[in-house]
Parts: C-alpha cells; sequence; structure tokens
C-alpha cells in the first residue's frame, strides 16, 4: 500500500471516527437538555394555571371556576377538525394541533375535580412533583403542585411523542451540519494530502525517467524537508553509480579497443600459418574469431550506453529487417536454413538510428540461424501493433524456459539449453538498442506450438507514419 493511501485511510478514518462521536454526543446533549426545557415548560404552564385559580378562586364558585378554565384552557372540539395529518396550524386560527397534546388537571382542596383534560385514574392520589403517566395508550410527563394559598392541587401534562418529536428534530438540526460537512471534510483531508505529496511526485518523476546513460542529481530545492535528507543521500547514491557505470564504460571501452590490435595481429598470423600447415589452425582461428566477435560486442555496447553519435531519423523499418535478412542469408544457407519474411506493413515509418537498427537485427537473425536445426526455417513477420510496428523473428531451436527468458536477456548470460559460441550479449544488446528507441523486446514461445523461441522487437512509429 503506497504512503499516500495509507495516509488518506488513516486520517479520514480518525476524522470519520472523530467526527461521529462528536455528532452522536451532540445529538445526546441537545436532546437531554430540551428534555429538561420541555420540563421546565411544563413547570412554568403548571405556576401560570396556579396563579388563574388563585385569582379566580376568591371571587367565583366552584362551578364558576370550573366552567372559566375549561372556556379557557380546553380546546373546544369544534375547532380541532381534521386528522394528525392536517396543517399544524388550525383553520382560522383557532389554535395549533399540538394544544391537543397537553392537558390541564385542577382539584379543589376536598380532591374534587375542576378541571380534568387528561382523564387520567388519580386513584391512587396525587402527590406533587414530576412523573410519567399512561392514559389511553400514551405516555404522558406530568408536573402536580397544591397552591400553599387557596390548597388547590394544579396538574399540567405534555404527551411524550410530542416532547420526543420536538427533542429530536432540534437536536437533529444540530447535528445534521456535522454529517453534512463530513463528506466535504473527507474530500478536503484527501486533497490536502495529494497536495501535501505532489512535492514527492515532482522527486519521483526525474527518477523514473532517469536513463542510465544520463543520471544526474535530484533537485533538492523541490524536496520537503521531512525528505531532504533521504534526497541528499539518493543524491550521494546517484553520483556513486554515475561514477561507477562510467569507470565500466571506460573499462569495457579501453579493453576492447586494447584487445582489437593484437587479435587483429594474432589473425593474420594464423591465417599465415594456415596456408603454410592446412588444418593443423582450424580450432585456434575460431577461437581468435570468437574474441574478435566478443571485442566487437564490447565496443558496440560501451557506444549504445553511452548513446555516442546516437541522433535517429526516420527510416523504413520495413526496408531495415529486409537488407539484414539480405546480410544474414550466406549464413542461413550454408546451414541450409530457409529465412522467411511476413511484412504486413506497407510503410513502416519509425525514427531510430538506422545502423543500431540493423545490428540489432542481424544480431537476432544470426543468433536463431544459430540455435535452429538444419533444414528449418527462420520466421520474421512485420505488423503494425499499439501505436508502433512488431517484428517477430522465430526459430525452430530448443526454445528457453519461461523462468529463464529474463535472465537471458542479461548481460554475459549463456543458459545451458543454448548451445553455442557467443559471450551472452547478443539479446541485452539487442534489448538496449530496443530501449534506447523507446521500444521493448521480449522472448515469448511459438504460437503454433513447435518448438523454438520468438523474439518480439516493438518500436513506437513516428507521428507521420499512422495511416
Amino acid at each position: 500500500m503506497s504512503l499516500t493511501r495509507k495516509l488518506t485511510l488513516l486520517v479520514t478514518g480518525t476524522v470519520f471516527f472523530i467526527t461521529l462521536i462528536a455528532a452522536g454526543w451532540g445529538y445526546f446533549v441537545s436532546d437531554h437538555q430540551m428534555e429538561e426545557l420541555f420540563d421546565a415548560e411544563l413547570a412554568q404552564s403548571t405556576r401560570i394555571v396556579q396563579g388563574l385559580v388563585e385569582h379566580l378562586s376568591g371571587t367565583q364558585s366552584i362551578d364558576q371556576l370550573s366552567h372559566t378554565l375549561s372556556r379557557t384552557l380546553q380546546l373546544p372540539d369544534s375547532a380541532y377538525q381534521g386528522d394528525e395529518e392536517d396543517d399544524e396550524i388550525l383553520a382560522g386560527g383557532a389554535g395549533h394541533k399540538y394544544e391537543r397534546k397537553l392537558a390541564f388537571e385542577v382539584w379543589s382542596p376536598a380532591g374534587q375535580p375542576i378541571l380534568d383534560t387528561l382523564r387520567a385514574n388519580d386513584a391512587q392520589g396525587l402527590e406533587p412533583g414530576f412523573a410519567w403517566q399512561e392514559v389511553a395508550g400514551y405516555q404522558w410527563r406530568t408536573f402536580t403542585l397544591q397552591d400553599p394559598g387557596t390548597g388547590f392541587w394544579i396538574r399540567t401534562a405534555q404527551r411524550e411523542d410530542v416532547r420526543d418529536e420536538l427533542s429530536e428534530e432540534i437536536a437533529l438540526g444540530n447535528v445534521l451540519p456535522f454529517l453534512i460537512a463530513l463528506p466535504l471534510l473527507a474530500l478536503a483531508v484527501v486533497g490536502s494530502i495529494q497536495l501535501g505529496f505532489q512535492p514527492l511526485r515532482k522527486l519521483e518523476k526525474p527518477v523514473r525517467n532517469m536513463a542510465p546513460e544520463n543520471i544526474h542529481p535530484l533537485d533538492d530545492r523541490q524536496a520537503p524537508r521531512e525528505v531532504a535528507g533521504l534526497v541528499h543521500a539518493v543524491n550521494g547514491l546517484l553520483k556513486r553509480l554515475n561514477q561507477a557505470l562510467k569507470r565500466e564504460r571506460r573499462f569495457s571501452a579501453d579493453a576492447a579497443h586494447e584487445l582489437r590490435t593484437p587479435l587483429t595481429a594474432l589473425r593474420l598470423n594464423l591465417e599465415q600459418q594456415a596456408e603454410r600447415h592446412p588444418g593443423e589452425f582450424d580450432n585456434l582461428t575460431a577461437s581468435v574469431d570468437r574474441m574478435v566477435h566478443l571485442v566487437e560486442q564490447l565496443l558496440l555496447l560501451s557506444k549504445v550506453d553511452a548513446g555516442v553519435d546516437f541522433r535517429p531519423e526516420p527510416q523504413n523499418l520495413a526496408e531495415l529487417v529486409e537488407q539484414s535478412i539480405a546480410d544474414v542469408a550466406p549464413l542461413a544457407l550454408k546451414k541450409q536454413i530457409e529465412p522467411e519474411l511476413d511484412n504486413q506493413c506497407v510503410l513502416a515509418m519509425v525514427s531510430c538510428h538506422s545502423a543500431l537498427i540493423t545490428t540489432m537485427m542481424r544480431s537476432l537473425l544470426a543468433n536463431a540461424i544459430q540455435y535452429s536445426p538444419s533444414g528449418t526455417r527462420v520466421c520474421t513477420t512485420m505488423r503494425e501493433e499499439a501505436g508502433g510496428f512488431m517484428v517477430i523473428i522465430c526459430d525452430q531451436g530448443p526454445g528457453i524456459p519461461l523462468q529463464d527468458r529474463e535472465r537471458a536477456l542479461s548481460r554475459f548470460t549463456r543458459l545451458d539449453q543454448r548451445q553455442g559460441a557467443g559471450a551472452g550479449l547478443g539479446l541485452a544488446i539487442a534489448r538496449r538498442i530496443a530501449e534506447l528507441h523507446g521500444g521493448q523486446l521480449t522472448l515469448t514461445e511459438r504460437k503454433d506450438g513447435q518448438p523454438g523461441l520468438c523474439v518480439n522487437i516493438w518500436l513506437p512509429a513516428t507521428k507521420t507514419a499512422s495511416r
């Protein structure tokens, strides 16, 4: 898992967790505070009724007091027409439908009911304070008190569902901004992390695109303070690596140059001796030829690695392949191998160094001829593929197992399954030439099920080559 994804998951998970805890706690606190507020409102309503009863009891009889309280505190049935789904405001502004969810009760000092809109069972007697009481299938929150001056008992009640409905709406209203802001906050966190890692991506790009022949230090001015030490260490490593590669290329080139002259002289001397004594120096001459071939490959490898005189120009890849096949034709005829070309491209224009491409093609074709039995065929196919051109060279030799193919492309690697006199540089040089042109070289088995190996070279087409 990438550091960006891991940090994003950790931060967003933490933000989600903390925000949900805060929202839950806010909902609980808001709901509790609203319950407290409703209880305070209930007690205040009871004291208002207490004041009304105290004022009226001195001038009215019990019957008159009952009539006045009923007319004042009880909503008449004629004012409430409709069901629970109607508008909250009653018709004509007569009141509010929630008035049916409020109730008042008044008793005389002797316990005689004066007003009873709750119609509760009070057989257990009256007790001052808050309580819960079930009436007609609903829970009611009640507050009861006794007027110390007149002795009247007053009770006010609220139905539980209206209290819960209002409490939940208010609590949810307090929590809703948290829930709306949560996804926005998550997006902001993800964007901030992506923006914060942008300098690291700028450092990553030059490293990913850095070629062995062009190693350069990273720009530490773009590095954040937290990774500045790492950038300095990487720059030191790149510097040492560049020096090591330069020493390697210089050694290969110098060794090849130094060996070329004595090997040429040795080859001439062997030719003179071979003329005097025919057949006696054939093995020694073949060994010298292999040494000369190795030196030439080392020189070519050093030039390819250094990118010396690499000036790509538009070329017709089909012509280069045809010329390469013609160059190795004598070698194929000598071994009684028939080279074939299946060109499916009318025009295959690529931007390349023609000498390097023909060197690569000749090397791969010679390799295929060398490992193919006599009397077989070496097939070369060309076709357009993925914005470029694919050249496939298939032989009928022993092939290379799948697990060894990547190792076969390494330098100085010769597998036991591939008999021959090479030095293990041909495939490595070919792949390096393909990569130098922005292409790829891969090894696969034959599609027809026959034994053998196919070398696939893909090179990108020039912009004017699309047909």
